[in-house]
């Protein structure tokens, strides 16, 4: 008797907590969607008058091609691809790019920052070039780079501009991270004469993961802002098709603003979301007393 009186209490308290958890989201949820709804209302103000040359919301939703594109996210006939095809294209960019700039950015962050010399060798290199907009790589990765393979030239040119945009804030938010390693923790690790293996996943990596993972975290918004960027610009070769930008610009040249929102809502979703991952990520990975 008294093992089911435990049973029921212990079910109701966790029912408590799970009814006090959806409590608590619904509330943080009604502030953003209060904003968004006012949001939508000014916009729908502000062009509906029949003069009015962008297209007010409600307009948007009963634009026949937006809801073509809306509801059946993979399509693929003459009119062309749907968003989904669009939305991996250019995330297949995206992965490759930030891959590439993840794996040198943290191992180039690490010589750094344990290596004064060079520190004050290749600091102010990576302050210039960080500072340099997405959009002005493109011409010079096009020139520059070859195709590969199958790959195509103008493919290798988006994952470059992807690349050179995201490796900066990982190269310099690792350095910062491990030149704020506590001396004694060195000392410690020099009596204890840890080899190199031990010293980086002992004490360098567990020490500067958190920055590793805030330069990760800003490394993916830059890297989605550039390759939709690039889309967008290389819209008008012959071999650079695909992608969210890419739909953006043909879509604005055939004057169709309604499928151009659809597409900015696409790439505001999956912008949070992966920055939502690589945070969820962080909180696995860093350790609870450095959160």
């Amino acid at each position: 008797m008294a093992l089911r009186i435990a049973g029921s209490t212990n079910k109701a308290t966790q029912t408590s907590k799970l009814a006090s958890q959806v409590t608590k989201q619904l509330q943080k949820a009604i502030p953003p969607l209060v904003a968004i709804f006012i949001f939508l209302v000014i916009w729908q103000i502000l062009c509906s008058s029949p003069t009015a040359e962008f297209p007010s919301p409600l307009k948007i939703i009963s634009d026949a091609k937006v809801q073509k594109y809306f509801l059946n996210p993979f399509l693929n006939d003459d009119d062309g691809k749907g968003l989904a095809f669009q939305l991996f294209a250019s995330l297949q960019r995206v992965a490759y790019g930030y891959f590439f700039a993840a794996t040198i950015g943290i191992a180039l962050g690490v010589l750094t920052g344990t290596n004064k010399l060079m520190f004050e060798a290749l600091d102010p290199i990576f302050q210039i070039l960080r500072t340099v907009p997405p959009l002005a790589w493109l011409p010079i990765a096009l020139s520059a780079v070859p195709s590969i393979g199958s790959v195509s030239k103008s493919e290798v040119a988006a994952i470059f501009v992807i690349f050179i945009t995201s490796v900066w804030p990982i190269v310099i938010n690792t350095t910062v991270g491990v030149q704020q390693i506590p001396q004694d923790y060195r000392n410690v690790a020099r009596v204890l004469k840890l080899s190199g293996h031990k010293y980086f996943f002992k004490i360098l990596f567990p020490a500067a993961v958190p920055y590793i993972f805030s330069g990760l975290r800003i490394g993916i918004g830059l890297a989605w802002l550039a390759i939709v960027a690039a889309e967008m610009v290389n819209a008008g070769s012959s071999d650079g098709a695909g992608g969210l930008g890419f739909f953006i610009w043909d879509a604005y040249n055939s004057g169709d603003l309604g499928q151009v929102v659809l597409a900015l809502v696409y790439i505001g979703l999956v912008g949070l979301i992966l920055d939502r991952l690589i945070g969820w990520v962080a909180s696995l990975v860093v350790p609870a007393e450095q959160k």
